[in-house]
């Protein structure tokens, strides 16, 4: 613990930088207990460990809030002072006595409240799920921190993300999706950023590295938009994904290949209309390959030129999907107001662009032309060039 009272009733936080002579004046003076079960504890001043508080004795309050690292005590200390030295109202430790939780960090920021949870083990997902509903419920904006040594680059913009990491993922007001993470070793703030999912666990994502003087509070809670990843490196990596797919096909996939064969369908043959980037895919833990193949087969195989489409059929058809577990969503615990039914509407506003589809008011599109099925790889590889001169015509404007 970084906090703790005097008999007095005064609050001791060692998230300021005391002078070791100063505690150990302070300690030969006090007696210190723990702010949330009143009991004893001790002023821990060795040379080995940061300057802490200890329960004397062993305890429920001990045994929840004292297993921590030291790597976790600095980095919460460092989170504490960054704040401070923006003038932003904070407290260290803050104990909620309504909702029996006490948020490393609780702090005020333009009228809002916030809890900021450092987090550097895994924790299991009922616990993060149920501490950050008592959160949200006692009107407190939860911001979980990951420590960056979770975070590991397989190759340049792409890495692996776990259900665990994705429970960090944040919104900005304006919907863009990142996690942020922290290293009080480097005193480095890392946010993974924009990330856009193409298998269960793979994603391309940007990493934005900022000391802490050089990044405000507004800048994590609302990071800038950062440009989108390559077609051509998105592409290559689908192909991947399609060729392990059908080499290793695990059991939850069974049911997506043996519905494309039934369909008379070639994995390898399906078009670059389908399988496209989108951000927020991620709220589907299901590929964007499998659930756009589905949403092909659903809707737009059968519907031909000028032929609408209509949200309230998209929606039924992914309420299908759920139900028989085709598609799964992703648990996002700080994000559970996102409705799945945008990554297919951002999908659906991809295919505008690219001619295919156009938007009719607010719930409906019409099909301009059908997406063709290649019969071959040669006819496969002509319209991967008529897709890419179509996308670099939208790039450019023109």
């Amino acid at each position: 613990m970084l906090s703790a009272q005097t008999k007095s009733g005064k609050r001791i936080c060692l998230g300021f930088d005391y002078k070791k002579d100063t505690l150990l004046n302070l300690r030969s003076k006090e007696e210190f207990i723990c702010p949330i079960c009143g009991e004893g504890v001790s002023l821990k001043l060795g040379d080995q460990r940061i300057f802490h508080f200890a329960h004397k004795q062993g305890g429920q309050c001990r045994d929840f809030y004292e297993n921590e690292s030291q790597y976790h005590m600095e980095g919460k200390k460092q989170l504490y002072q960054w704040l401070i030295q923006q003038k932003t109202p904070s407290v260290l430790e803050y104990y909620d006595k309504e909702i029996q939780q006490r948020p490393d960090i609780m702090f005020e920021h333009k009228g809002k409240k916030y809890a900021l949870e450092y987090q550097c083990s895994t924790l299991p997902e009922k616990v993060f799920i149920k501490r950050t509903q008592r959160y949200l419920e006692k009107d407190y904006i939860p911001l979980w921190i990951i420590s960056s040594s979770h975070i590991h680059t397989k190759k340049r913009n792409i890495t692996a993300l776990s259900n665990f990491h994705y429970f960090f993922l944040r919104s900005t007001s304006t919907g863009y999706l990142y996690i942020p993470s922290y290293c009080p070793e480097k005193h480095l703030f890392q946010l993974v950023e924009p990330i856009t999912s193409y298998s269960i666990k793979n994603v391309f994502a940007h990493f934005s590295f900022y000391l802490p003087n050089d990044l405000k509070l507004d800048g994590l809670l609302e990071p800038s938009r950062k440009q989108q990843h390559s077609l051509s490196s998105w592409n290559r990596e689908i192909e991947k994904f399609n060729l392990n797919l059908t080499l290793h096909p695990g059991k939850a996939q069974q049911p997506f290949l043996q519905e494309i064969y039934n369909k008379n369908l070639n994995l390898f043959l399906l078009p670059p209309e389908i399988g496209l980037p989108v951000p927020h895919s991620i709220s589907i833990h299901t590929a964007p390959m499998i659930w756009q193949t589905y949403l092909f087969l659903d809707v737009l195989a059968s519907k031909n030129p000028n032929d609408l489409i209509t949200l309230q059929e998209i929606k039924a058809h992914l309420k299908k999907r759920l139900n028989r577990k085709d598609i799964i969503l992703r648990k996002l615990p700080q994000l559970e107001e996102i409705n799945p039914l945008i990554a297919l509407i951002e999908y659906l506003q991809h295919l505008v662009r690219l001619g295919i589809l156009s938007r009719i008011g607010e719930n409906h599109f019409q099909l301009q032309q059908k997406i063709i099925i290649p019969r071959s790889n040669r006819e496969k590889e002509e319209a991967k060039i008529l897709f890419y001169q179509k996308n670099q015509l939208i790039l450019s404007g023109k």
